[in-house]
């Protein structure tokens, strides 16, 4: 990880991740704490998991909250304290609706992408306007559904947490593994277009493994660079 100048205004410099940086570390993070929790490592990781994961570094999470006020697409908040752990809440009909379970489980690991990448930050520049008055009042940051997954790079943060959403539920390694057997046993070499049926049958096998969406399988194999427009034959992983 390097610093940048953050355009944005937010901070005077903010943390550049390469997407490998991002991979490695929630992989390490993720697998650590299933060796803890269950002392062997197996996905999906399921909602206890996760929210048991994000309780260890937040002061609070609200599974519940009421976060219509701040827009009906917003569906996680973190807010930020300086000197404190931060806050998660998530929009309280991802909790109550067992069919939404999966958005519940990317919204989690989103939000905890925030925790663990961007709080930090709000404790270094906690001092410097105009992120805080002069009470030092927190700062929240509102997640809309439309960017849980994925957001421009050009809004960074959305962007590392999205990013960090995908290698939490579906780490690099493990997507290998369930691409390797699909690409031996459909004799696939090198990216696939997503809408072949070689494409969707990797999307499957993902989402049914991780236990994601589909559009989340499909998210994570396009920014792993198993799917895409079809190059020269040649093994992906060598």
């Amino acid at each position: 990880m390097r610093t940048t100048r953050d355009a944005s205004g937010r901070f005077p410099e903010r943390p550049f991740y390469t997407e490998r940086e991002l991979d490695d570390m929630f992989e390490h993070i993720v697998t650590s704490f299933l060796r803890q929790r269950r002392n062997a490592i197996a996905f999906p990781l399921t909602t206890d998991d996760l929210t048991v994961l994000i309780e260890e570094d937040v002061s609070d999470l609200d599974l519940y909250a009421d976060l219509s006020g701040y827009g009906s697409e917003v569906e996680g908040m973190t807010k930020f304290e300086p000197g404190s752990k931060p806050h998660v809440a998530i929009a309280a009909e991802l909790s109550e609706s067992s069919c939404r379970e999966n958005r519940l489980r990317t919204t989690l690991a989103h939000e905890y992408g925030h925790v663990r990448l961007h709080a930090d930050l709000y404790d270094l520049y906690a001092l410097r306007r105009p992120l805080f008055d002069q009470r030092h009042e927190p700062v929240a940051i509102y997640c809309k559904r439309a960017t849980i997954l994925s957001a421009k790079q050009s809004d960074w943060m959305e962007w590392q947490a999205g990013y960090a959403c995908g290698a939490i539920l579906m780490p690099r390694s493990y997507v290998q593994r369930i691409v390797r057997e699909q690409q031996e046993t459909r004799h696939i070499f090198g990216a696939v277009r997503d809408t072949s049926s070689d494409g969707i049958a990797l999307i499957k096998a993902v989402a049914e493994s991780f236990r994601v969406s589909n559009d989340a399988a499909r998210i994570r194999l396009l920014r792993l660079g198993v799917l895409g427009e079809p190059v020269a034959a040649g093994s992906l992983f060598g």
